[in-house]
């Protein structure tokens, strides 16, 4: 199911990268049970939400795109890579979850 723009574009970032973090969380999960068919498809969804989020005017011309797109770098190599960025699921799963708790101390 494709992802709303309009409201997609209403989210702050950090309630964009906290719902990019479920989908990274779910490639994780898969990857971890080995199972890459249902890892990539959830690495799919986070891509097209990590997508949606760069394409955010609201960042394009601030330091943050650049820290999405490395993101974006970094979830990929891990999942489907080398992870020549040694990273752990547990240490990116901390990362987006900073996000997570950030949008809700934000409301």
């Amino acid at each position: 199911m494709p992802h709303n723009k309009e409201r997609w574009f209403q989210f702050s970032i950090f309630e964009q990268m906290g719902n990019i973090g479920g989908d990274v969380g779910r490639a994780i999960h898969w990857k971890e049970k080995g199972n890459l068919e249902y890892a990539k498809k959830a690495f799919e969804s986070a891509s097209e939400l990590f997508e949606l989020t760069l394409s955010d005017p609201r960042w394009s011309e601030t330091p943050r795109i650049r820290e999405i797109r490395i993101a974006k770098e970094i979830v990929y190599d891990f999942i489907f890579g080398q992870n020549q960025y040694n990273e752990t699921g547990e240490k990116l799963m901390k990362y987006f979850d900073e996000f997570a708790l950030a949008a809700r101390k934000d409301k």
